[in-house]
């Protein structure tokens, strides 16, 4: 697992926008971001991913420095990693547009 500094865990924190349902919590050693329970943003090392929906996924293809989330050998099917020098508040529209498309799966049943 790629090492991440708590500078870049207060920046992934900083570009979640709070909502009914939200929250950023630990995973993996790293950070997610969830919307009734459903992970829409993580951060793996110093990257930030999105899961936003395939239309949305294949417009942000397109976007130089966008790449694969996620460990190499085995990145994240349907995310994608945001280019580092992306301005915060773009990183914060794609963190966004991916809370409202996995808002709209069914809420997470927790695992008593």
């Amino acid at each position: 697992m790629p090492k991440h500094t708590d500078e870049a865990k207060e920046h992934f924190r900083s570009l979640i926008t709070e909502a009914p349902g939200v929250e950023v919590k630990p995973m993996f050693g790293s950070l997610g971001a969830f919307v009734n329970g459903n992970m829409f943003a993580g951060l793996f090392g110093e990257e930030v991913g999105v899961k936003p929906g395939e239309e949305a996924l294949a417009e942000l293809r397109e976007v130089p420095g966008t790449g694969p989330f996620g460990p190499a050998q085995r990145p994240m099917n349907g995310w994608l990693s945001l280019p580092a020098d992306m301005a915060d508040e773009d990183k914060t529209a794609w963190t966004d547009r991916a809370r409202d498309h996995i808002a709209t799966l069914p809420p997470k049943v927790k695992k008593k």
